[in-house]
C-alpha cells in the first residue's frame, strides 16, 4: 500500500485523503491566492485528480477567469468556509490542496519554488533554498484585472 495523508476543512466535515507524493508544491503569491487565503500568500500542493480522494463531506465551487483567460475553480467547505481544493485549466489532471489543510504534521512535503514573488508581502523574507520567480511560466495576460486583483507593486 502507498504512503497516504489525510487532511480536511476546520470543521471536519469535508476529509480527504492523498496517496503518493505531490507532483508540485510551491508558495503562491499571486492575488488569487491572496484573496483565496485571506492571507500574504497560498501554499499549493498538488496532485493528480486520481490520488486524491474524498472521505468525507460535500464541497461548493467557485470558478473564475484569471488574467490569463483561464479558468480557476476553488473548491470550499460550505459550512465552515475553508478552501480545501481547486483545480486549474493549466494543470489539466492536477487537483490544488491547500497545504495548510493537511492534518499534523501538515507541512511534511518540500516547497522548492514561489511563484509571483512579485506581489511577495514585504514583510516575508525570500528564501535562497527556493526557487523564485516574479510570475510563473504559464502567466500570459489577455484580461484585463480590477484595480483589487492586479499583483505586484502597480504592475
Amino acid at each position: 500500500m502507498d504512503a497516504f495523508h489525510d487532511g480536511g476543512c476546520a470543521c471536519g466535515a469535508v476529509r480527504y485523503r492523498v496517496h503518493g507524493a505531490p507532483e508540485k508544491a510551491a508558495i503562491c503569491h499571486c492575488r488569487y491566492c491572496q484573496l483565496r487565503t485571506g492571507s500574504a500568500l497560498g501554499v499549493s500542493v498538488y496532485f493528480r485528480d486520481e490520488a486524491v480522494e474524498m472521505l468525507s463531506g460535500e464541497l461548493k465551487d467557485y470558478s473564475f477567469r484569471t488574467e490569463s483567460g483561464r479558468r480557476f475553480t476553488q473548491r470550499f467547505c460550505p459550512e465552515c468556509g475553508t478552501t480545501v481544493l481547486w483545480s486549474l485549466e493549466v494543470f489539466p489532471g492536477l487537483t490544488g490542496i491547500a497545504g495548510g489543510t493537511f492534518d499534523p504534521p501538515t507541512f511534511w512535503y518540500d516547497i522548492r519554488r514561489e511563484v509571483y514573488a512579485r506581489s511577495r508581502a514585504p514583510f516575508l523574507a525570500p528564501n535562497d533554498a527556493i526557487a523564485s520567480f516574479d510570475t510563473s511560466n504559464s502567466h500570459n495576460p489577455v484580461l484585463v484585472e480590477k484595480p483589487s486583483r492586479v499583483g505586484g507593486k502597480g504592475q
